[in-house]
């Protein structure tokens, strides 16, 4: 199906040509027309729709609405929301996005994010703004009051210009409950919506070494010295080619020389020895044991010196003399 043909004063814009031939929905779309009192034409040779008014037509905009709902079915709208916009309080918009995206992939991409996984992002967007949403191709198809179809709108502009839809759908639903608030009508909603930045921003990289610009000046800058001047300058101009020679073969010998010092350097460094480092003495630890044995027999003795002494203790080595001068007795006696 395209686009209708429509023309003032309830003549068709284009004669059906042919046989008119039958669709299963469009009786339907007949009977829906007659009752604004607007005739429509259906000719599937030169596929077109055609749409005029009659004598009884008493709307002037019912031949609007009219081409609108031939533009909905058009675009694969379901007959049973497209019937909708004959409806007073009821508009349709459609938006062509595909010249926003030049890249194809990258547009099919956008699109497929509008839609969301399984249709979900359409069917939240739908609930937010009480609009029929359908995308088809390079059109984004919207039926609904109006108010809902400016949100419908910014929404799939934003998407096309790579803002993701949630952001826009999330400052719907906050909208949707300040509007319940009637303290808040006439107040200024900013301060309760969100503010999304751009965070994948493709900054410019600033260079390591940033070079000053130098004072702008009209005057060129002075040429360099040539060669010749170099030597006039020195006095080398005056100078005989073979002593220019000379000088030059002696320059060339006190750097060839300085050259052979620096590479013998190099070549005598493999020969020099690395610095060995000390060894460690193994240090015994006697001392520190023996260390050890004193304090601890200072400790023992200071506790020795805190103790109380009790009564002399008796020395039985005298004892055990006077019992063997005994012993030796009895044995004289005996004898």
């Amino acid at each position: 199906m395209e686009g209708a043909g429509l023309h003032p004063g309830g003549q068709p814009a284009g004669s059906a040509g042919g046989e008119q031939l039958r669709h299963p929905s469009w009786p339907l779309v007949q009977k829906a027309l007659g009752e604004t009192h607007i005739k429509a034409t259906l000719d599937l040779i030169e596929g077109s729709i055609t749409v005029c008014t009659t004598k009884k037509t008493f709307d002037p905009y019912a031949i609007v609405r009219a081409r609108d709902l031939i533009k909905l079915l058009a675009r694969s709208v379901p007959f049973e929301q497209a019937v909708r916009i004959l409806q007073d309080d009821v508009a349709a918009d459609i938006i062509k996005i595909g010249t926003l995206v030049r890249n194809r992939e990258r547009f099919v991409k956008r699109r497929q994010r509008l839609i969301g996984p399984k249709g979900s992002t359409l069917k939240a967007l739908e609930l937010l703004t009480g609009c029929y949403v359908m995308v088809q191709g390079n059109t984004v198809s919207a039926l609904g009051p109006h108010n809902g179809l400016k949100e419908v709108r910014k929404v799939v502009m934003d998407t096309m210009k790579n803002i993701h839809p949630i952001y826009n759908i999330k400052t719907l639903m906050i909208k949707r409950e300040l509007a319940k608030d009637p303290e808040l009508r006439m107040q200024s909603w900013e301060r309760f919506l969100p503010n999304f930045r751009h965070k994948n921003l493709n900054k410019r990289k600033e260079p390591k070494k940033k070079s000053a610009k130098k004072e702008y000046t009209p005057f060129p800058p002075q040429q360099p010295e040539s060669k010749v001047d170099k030597e006039l300058a020195t006095g080398e101009f005056f100078l005989r080619e073979s002593v220019k020679k000379r000088k030059k073969m002696e320059e060339i010998k006190v750097k060839q020389a300085e050259a052979l010092t620096k590479k013998q350097e190099e070549r005598n460094k493999a020969f020099i020895p690395p610095k060995e480092k000390p060894l460690m003495k193994k240090t015994n630890k006697a001392p520190s044991e023996s260390k050890l044995d004193i304090e601890a027999i200072k400790d023992k003795v200071k506790k020795a010196k805190n103790k109380k002494l009790g009564a002399p203790i008796v020395n039985p080595a005298p004892a055990s003399s006077s019992t063997a001068t005994d012993k030796k007795q009895k044995k004289k006696n005996k004898g």
